[in-house]
């Protein structure tokens, strides 16, 4: 099947088959060849549009350090010279453009000398089940903080009639807890916790895509996602609450999913805002 322009674009935000197939023996060496032909574009277009992709993030980061106030806020932030800062999240985080790497791009230009790393470790579709999985390649690394961007596929449903979401709503709470006690029984590390963001139910339901798989959400059920990530003492960036519905069209792609660069950076930037203020 060829692919619109704007189909190629959704596939190259949502799915890196490096990501998917990262705990595979090969998968460092996955050329942009294969990685291209993966996704079943051609390697030119591929490189081209990563390379558009990464550019959008660094002007991104620009046009919020041209606000002194943002500046300052990234001097507040509680990260010492050196520190290790994981992203750790699903598709909303993978995206070559998303809030990680924009983030990370804040802190390289207003603190060079810090050299402070924010790592992204994002699969597309991963659920809080699969962080579990997931969660020891980020303790290995030796963080000083966790930033989970998680959850938001427990409250995926998936069929044309579905009856429950993908992970049940206590089972998410459990498996957060889990990790957070990973983290602070194995490491020395912090954890920032960020809300799912709610979706435009009748645009994914309706997406060429998505629509394929039955893919559907209820913004009810990402709710129940975001409170199960209060109640730790830890602090909590909840976009939930501070994103609102009139909101979405403009931060959500075609989807009604995932989000437009100005999506990320509105997250960023809510990130940012939060964290300063920890």
């Amino acid at each position: 099947m060829k692919m619109s322009e704007e189909q190629m674009h959704w596939m190259m935000k949502v799915f890196q088959p490096e990501r998917t197939v990262a705990s595979l023996p090969g998968a460092a060496s996955l050329t942009v060849q294969a990685r291209a032909a993966l996704l079943g574009l051609d390697p030119d277009y591929y490189s081209a549009e990563l390379a558009k992709l990464t550019a959008g993030a660094k002007a991104s980061a620009r046009t919020l350090l041209a606000e002194p106030a943002i500046g300052a806020m990234i001097d507040r932030l509680p990260l010492r010279k050196d520190a290790r800062v994981f992203a750790f999240g699903d598709s909303r985080t993978s995206d070559p453009q998303s809030w990680a790497v924009i983030l990370q791009e804040l802190i390289s230009a207003r603190r060079p000398d810090d050299n402070i790393s924010v790592v992204a470790s994002a699969v597309s579709g991963d659920t809080t089940t699969h962080g579990l999985v997931r969660i020891s390649e980020v303790l290995a690394g030796g963080p000083d903080w966790v930033l989970f961007f998680l959850g938001l596929n427990d409250a995926r449903m998936q069929g044309p009639k579905p009856t429950k979401t993908i992970v049940n709503h206590e089972e998410t709470a459990r498996n957060l807890a889990e990790l957070r006690s990973r983290v602070t029984s194995e490491t020395g590390a912090r954890c920032l916790w960020v809300t799912p963001v709610a979706v435009n139910e009748n645009q994914v339901s309706k997406h060429w895509a998505l629509s394929r798989f039955g893919v559907s959400f209820r913004n009810e059920d990402i709710a129940q996602v975001a409170t199960a990530m209060h109640g730790f003492g830890d602090p909590v960036v909840d976009l939930f609450q501070r994103i609102g519905a009139s909101s979405l069209n403009e931060l959500l792609m075609e989807d009604g999913l995932h989000f437009t660069l100005a999506g990320h950076q509105r997250v960023a930037f809510e990130i940012v805002r939060a964290w300063c203020e920890s």
